[in-house]
């Protein structure tokens, strides 16, 4: 199991071309470098499809999901954070819309 301590949200769509690279020279950019146990979303412009970027601590993963029904919603643009649970992050990894759930874990915009 790989332990995520805090998850980071894109406030802006990618291009799903981009491959792992592409991404962590983004969060280098915004971060100065990846952070161990700590997962970076991105999602497309029409919130589809979704990769996520997690440091292990031993090294970067690179996870893709395409989501066949819904799509990503993504938290208020105003907001630089919001608490997710559990269960939230289930149903925003789903394409579900999640801030009708209960909030506990945090989940930061990058």
């Amino acid at each position: 199991m790989i332990r995520i301590d805090q998850v980071w949200l894109a406030v802006e769509p990618i291009d799903m071309r981009a491959g792992m690279d592409t991404l962590l020279a983004r969060v280098v950019q915004v971060f100065g470098s990846a952070q161990p146990h700590q997962a970076y979303l991105f999602s497309n412009k029409r919130g589809t499809r979704l990769k996520v970027l997690v440091h292990d601590g031993l090294g970067i993963w690179l996870a893709v999901r395409r989501l066949h029904q819904g799509r990503f919603n993504w938290a208020q643009a105003s907001a630089t954070q919001c608490r997710l649970n559990a269960e939230q992050v289930q149903a925003l990894l789903m394409g579900l819309p999640w801030q009708r759930l209960g909030a506990d874990a945090a989940i930061t915009l990058l």
